[in-house]
């Protein structure tokens, strides 16, 4: 019988290209996508064809409106998310969202568990990243152990397996792999302000395009227009 996966899918490069190496591996796909308020809701639609495209089995889009709860540049237009090339990675940016990837996973581990998956495959990275506490080993190896003692698969000696396969890759490396395994890269989306065009100044644009620049390849998600920026 085929393995299932929980694949966290924003829309982003990342999460497509990790959920495209775990298919490769044999697993299923099932995708999830959760609206929580963010102002690049375009990131949704994304998601979808990337789920077309992966084949997956299902795909739910989950709404669920925490913005008003939590305080994060990522929530609100207001508030400006322009970076600074040189610090990425080095503090916590206002675009953190608070507990997002605990929420996350915490919906993705109940879904694994009522469909019986054997595993979540998110994008988390911590080479080229903005510098999100919930993307690194220690929180992945904490909230596996939280799964192990939550959930009865866990309890039963058969807990659900967290799959973070380009944690250690650069941008770089994922631009290969994911060209490598076919991924459409134009369909994805990654800018934090959403809008029509990406800005190019984000954190998440500046990676990007620092990812296809080093491969040496345009990034087809960018307009002519945009790409002057």
């Amino acid at each position: 019988m085929t393995k299932k996966a929980i694949a966290l899918l924003s829309g982003g490069m990342d999460s497509v290209t990790a959920a495209a190496m775990v298919k490769k591996q044999g697993y299923d796909i099932y995708a999830l996508t959760v609206s929580y308020g963010q102002r690049h809701a375009r990131e949704i639609e994304s998601a979808k064809r990337l789920a077309i495209w992966l084949g997956a089995k299902e795909h739910e889009v989950v709404d669920l409106p925490i913005s008003r709860l939590l305080r994060s540049s990522l929530m609100n237009p207001e508030e400006d998310v322009t970076s600074d090339e040189k610090t990425i990675g080095k503090k916590i940016p206002a675009t953190y969202v608070p507990g997002r990837n605990a929420i996350l996973l915490a919906i993705a581990a109940a879904w694994a568990e009522s469909i019986g998956a054997e595993a979540i495959v998110m994008g988390v990275n911590v080479v080229d990243y903005s510098g999100y506490p919930d993307c690194g080993q220690n929180f992945i190896d904490a909230f596996s152990n939280l799964v192990k003692v939550s959930t009865r698969g866990g309890m039963e000696g058969h807990p659900i397996e967290i799959l973070t396969p380009i944690t250690k890759m650069s941008k770089a490396d994922i631009v290969r792999k994911g060209t490598e395994l076919g991924v459409p890269f134009k369909e994805t989306w990654s800018c934090y302000k959403g809008g029509g065009e990406p800005c190019g100044v984000c954190d998440s644009c500046i990676l990007r395009k620092k990812g296809f620049s080093a491969v040496g390849i345009p990034d087809p998600a960018i307009s002519k227009t945009s790409s002057k920026k």
